[in-house]
């Protein structure tokens, strides 16, 4: 199936205007072939139909269907394993906020099928025993629907458990008779799994210790980049750290608002952005919602 220019323009702009990603011409192949299908089971005769279709009023679940047919989930367990590490480092101070009251929030934005958040709670379980019996929690989002409910499952094949998978974590996750493995309870009690775009309006107001946004930007053009950048350290205590994909850098406009830290790990300064350091984090007081994009390849 052929698409004309016009059709190319039409469908990759509203790729962007919902989700932030930019698909430039060297992926038109690719989006031929995910989008042909949604064509044949729409009945429609051609792009520009599908075109007028995305943009329509009645489009709204064909635009949802857009995102889960351009993106594939490329996750594992314990992906980039430095970050896990540092964040092992981390989990005793968490564990000390935790018990004198102080609530702790992390949030992992681009969870896809959820290994990430799986593997979060597993680590704070591990180097910060009981820190589950305190008011902890962990918010796992991602703007396809169809990954958010895989993820609420928490079954997965028992080979997703790789190389770089701890010991440590199996001892959070029961074998089934189908040879699959289910998280268990303290596990999948510490994540709440929601949809949301980033490029929505963001309903929580509260403030996380911990951000992961991985593996998210690289598709977004330098403008779109930097506003979630800004809106995510919003939503970080001063202190607190995001951890971005091992391809992705934090623009140096915005030194005023994060430090490095580490291996693709940033430090939120105390500074709203506009020079003003006596900004001071807030908990969060809701687990909300949120999400963000996997990966298109």
């Amino acid at each position: 199936m052929q698409i004309t220019d016009e059709e190319f323009s039409a469908i990759t702009r509203r790729i962007h205007a919902e989700t932030g990603i930019v698909i430039g011409d060297a992926k038109r192949s690719l989006l031929v072939a995910r989008l042909s299908s949604r064509l044949d089971a729409l009945r429609l005769p051609d792009f520009g139909a599908y075109a007028r279709l995305l943009d329509s009023p009645d489009g709204g679940d064909e635009r949802r269907a857009l995102v889960s047919a351009i993106t594939t989930n490329v996750t594992r367990f314990f992906r980039e394993p430095h970050h896990f590490e540092a964040l092992a480092a981390m989990a005793p101070h968490l564990l000390e906020k935790a018990r004198s009251g102080t609530r702790i929030r992390i949030w992992s934005a681009g969870c896809s099928t959820g290994q990430e958040a799986f593997s979060i709670a597993a680590t704070l379980l591990e180097h910060a025993p009981g820190i589950d019996q305190c008011d902890t929690r962990i918010l796992a989002t991602d703007i396809d629907p169809q990954v958010i409910e895989t993820a609420r499952q928490g079954r997965y094949d028992a080979r997703q458990i790789g190389p770089e998978t701890p010991d440590y974590f199996r001892r959070f996750v029961r074998t089934q008779a189908d040879g699959t493995v289910k998280a268990m309870q303290n596990l999948a009690g510490l994540i709440r799994f929601e949809v949301l775009n980033l490029m929505d309006p963001w309903p929580f107001s509260g403030k996380f210790d911990i951000v992961f946004c991985r593996n998210v930007v690289i598709y977004f053009d330098p403008a779109t980049r930097q506003r979630l950048w800004r809106r995510i350290a919003e939503r970080i205590v001063p202190g607190g750290t995001l951890f971005i994909g091992h391809s992705e850098r934090m623009d140096q406009d915005l030194a005023t608002l994060y430090e490095p830290a580490g291996i693709t790990r940033y430090r939120r300064t105390a500074n709203d952005g506009t020079g003003d350091t006596r900004a001071r984090g807030q908990p969060l007081e809701t687990a909300g919602t949120g999400a963000c994009h996997s990966e298109i390849h």
